[in-house]
């Protein structure tokens, strides 16, 4: 058990990534199921409870579906983490803040629970970045330097 420990101290930025990669799955599947199934308009009448105008409903529409499939792809990846993780917080925020607000937390379905760790995961990515399981890490990470050894 200790060597598990062990390991586990020396492997957090995995583990981060770990969390990241199933967070990015998640969005992502949320993103395939809203593109694939609008016909049930669960978000449209969600995004019509917020009583904005139709025609800004439908630009919210996409920009969710995209910024859920896109965004969700990107952070399975770990490709522009920050930004992508940036991207789906105006998302999360509005269904913390205004679609899920009048749920409370104690609502059947958690979905105000739920929206609001996904919120407080997408700020962790948007500060941490990603980590090594990336593909930022695999383009962006430069290797730190190799001081010479000082001669005698």
């Amino acid at each position: 058990m200790q060597k598990l420990i062990a390991w586990t101290e020396t492997h957090r930025e995995a583990w981060l990534d770990c969390v990241r990669i199933y967070l990015g799955l998640g969005l992502l599947a949320r993103g395939l199921l809203l593109i694939t199934n609008t016909s049930t308009g669960y978000l449209v009448d969600m995004l019509q409870r917020t009583g904005q105008p139709w025609l800004l409903t439908g630009a919210l529409l996409h920009y969710v579906m995209l910024a859920h499939f896109v965004g969700g792809a990107m952070l399975t990846a770990g490709f522009l983490t920050r930004l992508a993780a940036a991207a789906q917080i105006p998302v999360l925020a509005g269904a913390v803040f205004i679609v899920h607000r009048r749920d409370g937390l104690f609502a059947m379905g958690q979905s105000l629970e739920f929206s609001a760790l996904v919120l407080f995961l997408l700020v962790v990515f948007v500060v941490s970045g990603a980590g090594p399981l990336s593909l930022d890490h695999a383009i962006f990470h430069r290797p730190k330097p190799v001081e010479p050894l000082p001669s005698h």
